[in-house]
């Protein structure tokens, strides 16, 4: 079992830059693929960005590509959302994700998911 506790969210404007963490408990964290996803009030959950356990292979979805940088601290258990140049459309409720298999991390099908911590962008 992999308990996961995503924090940093918050209300920032527009062009600011914020960082989530995802605190990973249980299981051994750096033997599982991790990945972000967010959803926006009326939409489906969607892909953000995912790591493999060595923290290679970083695949993002199109529209936080240049943006947005996932990272993991094998560690410290702990992974990493580095968000700048924020948008009014990054707001969601962001969810970390992990998986054994990085594909299914990405095909958004991971065995655990973490609560959600929200993000507001402002304009």
């Amino acid at each position: 079992q992999v308990q996961l506790v995503e924090s940093g969210g918050g209300l920032v404007q527009a062009g600011d830059s914020l960082r989530l963490s995802c605190a990973a408990s249980g299981r051994t964290f750096s033997s599982y693929a991790m990945g972000w996803f967010r959803q926006a009030p009326g939409k489906e959950r969607e892909f953000v960005a995912a790591i493999r356990w060595s923290g290679g292979s970083t695949p993002y979805a199109d529209s936080v590509k240049g943006r947005f940088t996932v990272s993991r601290d094998n560690a410290k258990n702990t992974l990493y959302l580095q968000m700048s140049s924020l948008k009014p459309e990054d707001t969601a409720v962001y969810y970390c994700a992990a998986d054994p298999r990085l594909d299914m991390v990405v095909a958004g099908t991971p065995h655990y998911w973490g609560q959600g911590t929200q993000v507001t962008v402002s304009s």
